[in-house]
């Protein structure tokens, strides 16, 4: 069996990249494919050193640096990827991975860590974020989005199974191309992080730091709550909005290294996690070590948090929801069991990713065979 890997763009190891690690690792001989790969010599260990086979993108101006502002162009790029010579096609798709043209006998199995949100339910809110939800400019990508969707929906069509990160995920699925998704939560390293059941009087959240993460309300909310010590670890566009609201009872570390990131996972009194995510690795990541999570109660969180074991849910995106949690955990903080905790997170672990993937895939493929025969 010829396979065939495309991922959307090799530019950075966050949460996608992870997962596409272990399907390689699944499929050791497959070929990759990607719009752009600009991943460091050093730093390509993920891919087992593999080579990519990269778009017309790859040589554009400026695109090492600002490959986004191609992303017009990488509906046409990934359908120049010449992918016949492959029996199986797995695309790995937060934009345009799942728009590779496939053919009749040729299985296109599509790993969906959303639909393109910007393009689709989130529109309004990137366009207002980004401030081009308004002028000659702003009316220029809404048009660009609006064809981008149309492509999106056709590009549906091409792809046999779909498998969604989160049940989240999977309705969202639903709702834009009226297709059913297998879902199968993505690989979190578990043994990378130890159980620690002493814990240290402080609250941490570590995220980059942009619009949808909401690191500002969880400062904001911490500087109504003086006696509370919050540590903040990250960096990114919204430092300055992050440290104007900062009290003294509120650490901003920036960017920190993951031994470091690890080591105050595991003394935290808990994780605050306030972002609307369609997973979410880190809060995972924080009950592998025996710390609860205290979450906002929507998207992936809620498949990864249970309410009153291994964390605390708050019902609004606000300062005064987020307080109440904290005030509501404060009051019940002895009943978390660090033991148990951990426990939850490892169902989340490598190797059971390997397993269900791999399962699938295996499975997909046989089926293909018998009623291709």
């Amino acid at each position: 069996m010829r396979v065939a890997i495309v991922h959307d763009w090799l530019v950075t190891y966050a949460g996608a990249e992870r997962v596409l690690e272990q399907i390689i690792a699944c499929f050791p001989e497959a070929d990759l494919f990607a719009v752009v790969d600009f991943i460091p010599d050093g730093e390509r260990r993920f891919l087992k050193n593999k080579p990519v086979g990269t778009s017309f993108i790859q040589k554009l101006p400026f695109a090492k640096k600002k490959y986004r502002i191609y992303l017009p162009f990488m509906p046409l790029a990934v359908e120049q990827f010449d992918l016949s010579n492959y029996d199986l096609v797995i695309s790995s798709s937060h934009a345009v991975a799942k728009g590779v043209v496939t053919g009749p006998d040729q299985l296109h199995i599509s790993y969906v860590y959303s639909p393109m949100r910007y393009a689709w339910d989130l529109q309004h809110q990137y366009l207002r974020e980004t401030g081009m939800d308004r002028g000659i400019k702003g009316w220029l990508v809404r048009r660009e989005l609006h064809k981008l969707r149309m492509w999106d929906l056709r590009t549906a069509n091409g792809v046999d199974h779909f498998i969604a990160d989160s049940r989240f995920v999977a309705r969202r699925i639903w709702k834009i191309y009226r297709r059913e998704a297998v879902v199968m939560y993505p690989p979190v390293d578990v043994n990378l992080f130890t159980l620690a059941e002493q814990k240290e009087d402080f609250y941490l959240t570590a995220s980059r730091m942009v619009p949808y993460k909401r690191i500002d309300l969880i400062v904001e909310a911490f500087s109504h709550m003086p006696c509370k010590r919050l540590v903040v670890i990250g960096a990114g566009p919204e430092w300055d909005k992050v440290k104007a609201k900062s009290g003294a009872n509120v650490e901003l570390l920036g960017y920190q290294s993951s031994e470091v990131l690890r080591s105050y996972m595991q003394r935290a009194k808990a994780f605050i996690f306030a972002a609307e995510e369609d997973f979410g690795i880190v809060p995972v990541e924080a009950q592998a070590c025996g710390t609860p999570v205290v979450a906002y109660g929507k998207g992936g969180a809620l498949e990864t948090v249970v309410d009153g074991i291994t964390g605390l849910f708050f019902k609004e995106q606000t300062v005064r929801s987020l307080i109440e949690a904290i005030e509501r955990f404060e009051g019940t903080v002895d009943n978390f069991d660090p033991v148990r905790i951990r426990e939850n997170a490892e169902h989340f672990a490598v190797e059971r990713f390997r397993s269900e993937f791999s399962g699938f895939v295996n499975k997909a493929w046989s089926e293909f065979i018998a009623r291709s025969s």
